[in-house]
């Protein structure tokens, strides 16, 4: 029984995040761009270079994106947030995409309408 009712649950949850999911789907056609949230200049992840040029793992996240729904990986733009505003501004709408270092606990998961992804980094500690 309690399986039933924690799957019904997990469906239930994944279903209320669609239509948010379908609303940005669409709002980043019209707009044709993708807004995505990184980090504040986490090298290897998200830095912009002396010419303002971003790279990183998240950066590169985001063009995958931009160039899977859009058929550019150009069209994307990149918004710097910190610690405290990446939920707020995915929540927002600011950000269409949040591309940065957040773990994925079930308070998130449970809390919000976002969709979260699998992890794309996994770390471990040696014993």
């Amino acid at each position: 029984m309690r399986k039933i009712f924690a799957t019904a649950l997990l469906l239930g949850s994944a279903a209320m995040a669609m239509p948010a999911a379908a609303d940005t789907f669409d709002i980043v056609k019209q707009r044709d761009k993708v807004t995505c949230g990184v980090s504040q200049g986490v090298a290897g992840f998200s830095a912009p270079d002396d010419a303002g040029k971003w790279s990183g793992f998240d950066i590169d996240f985001c063009r995958a994106v931009a160039a899977a729904v859009l058929g550019d990986p150009e069209k994307v733009s990149y918004v710097p947030l910190s610690t405290k505003e990446r939920f707020t501004a995915l929540q927002s709408g600011t950000v269409d995409v949040l591309s940065r270092q957040t773990t994925w606990t079930l308070s998130r998961d449970s809390a919000s309408a976002s969709v979260l992804s699998a992890p794309p980094i996994m770390t471990a500690r040696a014993s």
